[in-house]
């Protein structure tokens, strides 16, 4: 176990630094002059080569690498050219708890809705009930996240005044309700989609007949025998759209005016605030590289197959 967590680990490593390095090319290459958006429109040529010599934009690019590694290893994300030399780390960390609330928030909903779906669905193939989830199921797939969040701000907060407009306020929960359900509609449908096809695989499953062939009550086949073991593989999905979500949901936040890792992405892209954006991409790629390995370790531990690999 311990030499399959270390090989896991330097796989990550291996990873995160092809990101950083990736990172590190696409914000050199954006066009634009981050020295010129600091000393404003009306500077004049040497106050601007002056903010460029400081901000180490004018060394060869190896040069800047490994001074951008150096700051990495330090902690330091360098500082926003938009916010008046803000550190982008303080700014990504008070976007953070917002983008997590949501992650949280959507996830339960993919859950609540699309689990019990996909059991019913499975449960009673081809019937009504069946009809219904893969009818909900298309729906919630075909429909595009802002589409489902204008539409739920017009009508419950807009027409109806059921829930606020945007931003956060007390009580929390109520101020989630509509971009957590917005975000985890969308995801519920594959939740349902994929408990569907599980289920019906462990129900044809030869332990299944077994069970009942012994007389064990159709309750406890479902939620004891069925469901444990169809709902393993929903583990990676959970740990994939977590660490992703950590990353920011740039639609949701931005149509629900929150302020989280998406939202402070979306103004940076705008203000062409390259350490900003950067940062962002690199959160994002930290969670979704730490949950893969959480998932992965996951499985080690229930599955020693999993970890005999090579």
């Amino acid at each position: 176990m311990t030499g399959w967590v270390l090989r896991r680990l330097g796989q990550m490593v291996l990873v995160l630094l092809g990101v950083v390095t990736l990172a590190f090319l696409m914000a050199y290459a954006v066009p634009g002059d981050p020295a010129r958006l600091i000393a404003g429109p009306n500077a004049d040529a040497a106050t601007v080569a002056s903010i460029r010599h400081q901000l180490g934009l004018d060394a060869p690019l190896w040069s800047q690498y490994t001074a951008f590694l150096g700051r990495l290893a330090r902690g330091d994300l360098g500082t926003s050219y938009a916010l008046h030399g803000a550190p982008v780390a303080e700014q990504l960390a008070q976007a953070l708890p917002t983008s997590a609330l949501i992650a949280v928030g959507g996830i339960v909903w993919q859950l609540v809705l699309g689990v019990p779906a996909g059991i019913v669905a499975a449960y009673r193939p081809k019937s009504a009930a069946d009809r219904i989830a893969t009818l909900g199921a298309l729906v919630g797939l075909s429909a595009p996240p802002f589409w489902v969040g204008l539409l739920l701000l017009y009508y419950l907060a807009y027409r109806f005044s059921i829930f606020p407009l945007n931003g956060l306020g007390d009580p929390l929960w109520w101020y989630l309700a509509l971009p957590t359900f917005t975000l985890g509609l969308a995801g519920a449908a594959w939740y349902a989609r994929m408990t569907r096809a599980q289920m019906l695989e462990v129900l044809r499953s030869p332990y299944i007949q077994m069970a009942r062939a012994k007389g064990l009550r159709e309750r406890t086949i479902l939620t004891r025998h069925a469901l444990r073991n169809a709902l393993t593989p929903l583990i990676t999905m959970i740990g994939m759209d977590f660490g992703y979500f950590l990353g920011g949901v740039l639609i949701i936040e931005s149509v629900f005016g929150l302020p989280g890792v998406g939202k402070l992405t979306y103004d940076a892209i705008d203000q062409l605030d390259v350490p900003i954006v950067t940062g962002a991409v690199l959160l994002a790629a930290f969670f979704v590289v730490v949950m893969n390995f959480l998932v992965d370790l996951t499985y080690a531990v229930v599955d020693p197959r999993v970890r005999n690999r090579r």
